[in-house]
């Protein structure tokens, strides 16, 4: 008698827990669809679903979080980069060309400007006034003129290797770069995103 009743309770109790695993795995689900059509609205669609859908949970169906979070990985990716060049431009000043020593020190300072704007941008969102569609929209205003102007600086850091000879270092800095500029880009237009949806 005892051998049946310890697999009927093991039974018994483990029924909620996949009634729950079931209910979340419905969820992620569903947020993760809301990624991958957010993401329609932005020019590297994949690049956006790959680097969000991590995030499935934090967000749920919810633009403002979709947001934050877009601008969260962009100001991430932004810093790993001011940190890439940094390093790149000390060891330029002891035998790189002048033209790319040039570059590389304009590079992060660009990226540089870019990790203030981002995070200038992230830090209005965190303090959005919702309660106020004025205020809501003069702090929507500098959080997307601000992922814009960290656009253009992350453009400028790649414009600036024009005239370095190949090589290397131009080819990683560039591609990086590109990288980083297709995060900041889709962070902006699921900025752009949310403030449509949010508009009366």
């Amino acid at each position: 008698m005892q051998s049946l009743v310890l697999p009927f309770l093991v039974l018994l109790l483990s029924v909620p827990a996949v009634r729950s695993a079931n209910i979340l795995y419905a969820e992620d689900s569903n947020a993760t669809d809301y990624i991958r059509t957010s993401c329609a609205a932005t020019l590297y669609k994949d690049v956006c679903y790959s680097t969000l859908c991590r995030y499935a949970r934090a967000i749920r169906n919810d633009p403002d979080r979709l947001a934050r979070v877009a601008i969260s990985v962009s100001l991430s990716r932004a810093r790993r980069m001011a940190e890439y060049v940094s390093n790149l431009s000390r060891q330029a000043d002891y035998g790189a060309g002048p033209r790319a020593a040039a570059a590389l020190h304009d590079c992060f300072t660009n990226f540089g400007d870019a990790v203030d704007e981002i995070k200038g941008s992230l830090n209005q969102m965190r303090g959005l006034d919702t309660s106020s569609q004025e205020s809501f929209r003069f702090q929507m205003s500098n959080v997307q003129t601000w992922m814009s102007a960290a656009l253009t600086d992350e453009e400028t850091c790649t414009d600036g290797f024009e005239d370095v000879p190949e090589g290397p270092v131009k080819s990683d800095v560039n591609n990086r770069a590109t990288g980083v500029k297709q995060v900041t880009s889709n962070a902006l237009a699921l900025v752009n995103s949310f403030v449509n949806q949010a508009s009366p």
